[in-house]
């Protein structure tokens, strides 16, 4: 009588069952699971662990009330996500691991299929329905969490990468009207945009006359990054100053003339502070060199 009772309800009828008889259970086993995991590397406490299951059961419950295929546009669904998303921002903030976080959401996937099959009073469809709802979900919850993980993996390699363009291009004012511009390493279509944008705010801002563009760190040089470095030179000049290439060494001077780049017009001194005495030059300023 109770296998064709049980043999009428759906498979969310039949989990939201089994999890509130065997919640205690179901709960003690993820709940061991998971100070394996994570309480051993100090990641999250007893306490945290246990407040989390309580919440999972809870949120999943409430999840399988809604009769048919889970919605993921569902509030109920998206709770669901939330709760996994924030737990695994806390453990990776912790310095958790992804893998290990995902395999305890596999986990807790395993502890309902082997209670599943404690109960003996389910045909066969039943049994193959619970199965798909349940891969249906925590396979959905795994995508989005290592969606959410990838999005601020990439977000945190950009910002990095902005970092490093700002550290890699400082812009200082070393005299009256006279900038200074080292370039270090590859000049790339998006950095030179970033470099010339800071450089053309700098020359309005200060009023410089000159720019000392020194190139002492640019290793090699190819025909891209050599056109950066004219596009650049000509802007300056387009804001009304002028450009100073400093610190060509002999092997980008071969470089430069075998791409027959021509910096006929472009003034160069071997040395930035050849260039700084070229800037006063320009600008008409004496020093007096006291001996």
């Amino acid at each position: 009588m109770a296998r064709q009772a049980n043999s009428k309800k759906t498979a969310n009828q039949v989990l939201i069952e089994q999890l509130m008889v065997k919640v205690g259970k179901i709960s003690g086993v993820i709940e061991e699971k998971a100070q394996n995991i994570f309480v051993q590397g100090n990641i999250l406490s007893r306490d945290e662990i246990n407040d989390n299951s309580v919440e999972f059961m809870e949120l999943f419950v409430m999840l399988l009330q809604n009769e048919g295929k889970p919605d993921r546009r569902s509030p109920e669904f998206k709770a669901l996500r939330q709760f996994f998303t924030t737990m695994s921002q806390q453990i990776q903030v912790r310095g958790g691991n992804m893998e290990e976080f995902v395999r305890y959401i596999q986990f807790m996937q395993e502890v309902m299929i082997e209670d599943l099959a404690t109960t003996s009073d389910l045909t066969a469809a039943q049994t193959r329905e619970i199965l798909l709802l349940l891969a249906s979900v925590f396979n959905d919850i795994i995508l989005d969490v290592y969606r959410v993980y990838l999005e601020q993996k990439e977000s945190t390699i950009q910002a990095q990468q902005e970092e490093l363009r700002e550290i890699s291009t400082p812009i200082t004012e070393i005299w009256d009207g006279v900038l200074t511009l080292p370039i270090i390493g590859t000049l790339d279509s998006s950095r030179t945009m970033v470099v010339m944008e800071k450089l053309l705010s700098r020359i309005e801002q200060d009023r410089a006359r000159v720019v000392l563009m020194d190139v002492t760190g640019v290793l090699a040089i190819d025909s891209q990054v050599s056109h950066h470095m004219i596009q650049m030179i000509r802007a300056v000049g387009l804001m009304g100053a002028r450009a100073v290439l400093t610190g060509i060494r002999p092997e980008i001077a071969r470089a430069l003339t075998s791409l027959n780049i021509d910096l006929g017009d472009v003034t160069t001194r071997a040395t930035l502070s050849e260039g700084l005495k070229e800037a006063f030059i320009h600008l008409d300023i004496h020093v007096d060199h006291k001996g």
